[in-house]
């Protein structure tokens, strides 16, 4: 084993669907790098398209966990602190960082980093079988350990359990985010959410601490709806699947909004067919967001898009994590955001199939992976 280097379980894709729980090494931190031993992880539906990218990968983008150790420059961060992983990691020094944009950073997007005087790093940080081996969104959260740059990391406030925590760093954040640094919703307005799941749930939580006066939740499943209702919604709408077209939903959308079209809709089903509905269900100049990445082909008649409408495909809620986890911090501490009834850290990291299995069948919202014992 490399010195300094140290071994931990991972959860490895192939790149075929499937993984494996085997030992992987990870080195000792360099300069402005730190090493995290792994307390928790969130589950969410990237972690399953991630089956299916090229590997092996080690999964995992959503976690919590203590700092292990910290190498030359690293400031702010200590053996043993609590901290939250992001996967925005922004440098700083870019021009999308100093625009307030940490999400595009430039460095950890890889555009073109000889012109910001960085090298990119290779992924010989962490090796599986003595080889090089990359991790998801570079966070690899599915482990033991992860070495990351420290502006991965947001020291995490001893009152929020780790337990719940580790799901604010991308599902909460792109839901929530996503209605204050995109949409911009504005107390009183109205807004209507395309799927509740994770982020669409999220979603339906910041809507209500926006102060949207109507939260319309759209989901083909009734427990979806029932859960959408506790968080936030003040109105559902079942989707039925034998209206295609979702005729019937555009005029209950239109019956609760007096004939216009809610302010904002946001989609986040991950359904390539469907990251346009929210076109049709929006007024005139109203804002359109798909928070889903859904990926794959789909048309979109152009007038849908006439008389000012907006339409943005944001990434990861416009995060700035200087600016936004503590603001997501406060309002867990005051009970406003509720992650609470979100997650379900019942899985071990063997149990990792398990909690994949639930959360695609609806049985719970947020599997957590408890990572430490």
């Amino acid at each position: 084993m490399t010195p300094g280097a140290l071994s931990a379980r991972a959860a490895i894709s192939s790149g075929n669907g499937d993984f494996v729980i085997e030992q992987i090494e990870v080195r000792a931190p360099a300069a402005g790098e730190v090493r995290v031993r792994l307390l928790a992880a969130g589950l969410c539906h990237t972690d399953v398209a991630s089956l299916r990218w090229p590997g092996p990968l080690v999964l995992g983008h959503e976690g919590t966990g203590v700092v292990e150790s910290v190498g030359a420059g690293v400031d702010g961060f200590a053996p043993d602190m609590p901290v939250l992983l992001n996967w925005a990691i922004p440098c700083g020094r870019c021009p999308q960082c100093l625009r307030g944009r940490g999400s595009l950073c430039e460095r950890t997007l890889g555009l073109d980093p000889a012109r910001l005087g960085y090298s990119r790093p290779g992924p010989d940080h962490t090796l599986w079988r003595r080889a090089p081996i990359e991790r998801s969104f570079n966070l690899g959260t599915f482990s033991d350990l992860t070495l990351v740059r420290a502006e991965a990391l947001t020291r995490l406030p001893a009152t929020i359990s780790p337990l719940r925590a580790c799901i604010l760093g991308c599902g909460v954040m792109t839901g929530v985010g996503s209605v204050f640094n995109i949409a911009n919703v504005q107390p009183g307005e109205s807004v209507a959410v395309v799927g509740c799941g994770g982020v669409g749930l999220s979603v339906v939580q910041g809507a209500r601490l926006a102060g949207a006066r109507l939260i319309v939740a759209i989901d083909q499943r009734e427990v979806a709806l029932e859960r959408a209702t506790k968080l936030g919604a003040t109105a559902v709408v079942r989707v039925d699947a034998a209206d295609p077209e979702h005729n019937a939903l555009k005029e209950k959308v239109l019956e609760l909004t007096a004939g216009r079209g809610v302010d904002h809709a946001f989609e986040a089903t991950a359904v390539a067919e469907l990251a346009f509905l929210p076109l049709q269900l929006v007024r005139n100049g109203g804002t359109a967001v798909q928070v889903s990445g859904a990926h794959g082909p789909a048309t979109v008649p152009l007038p849908w898009f006439m008389w000012d409408k907006r339409y943005l495909t944001p990434l990861y809620g416009g995060c700035h994590p200087d600016r936004d986890f503590p603001r997501l911090f406060a309002w867990v501490e005051s009970g406003e955001l509720d992650i609470e009834s979100m997650v379900s850290p019942r899985y071990s990291l063997e149990q990792l199939g398990a909690g994949l299995e639930d959360m695609l069948s609806g049985r719970c919202i947020k599997p957590v992976l408890r990572i430490a014992a």
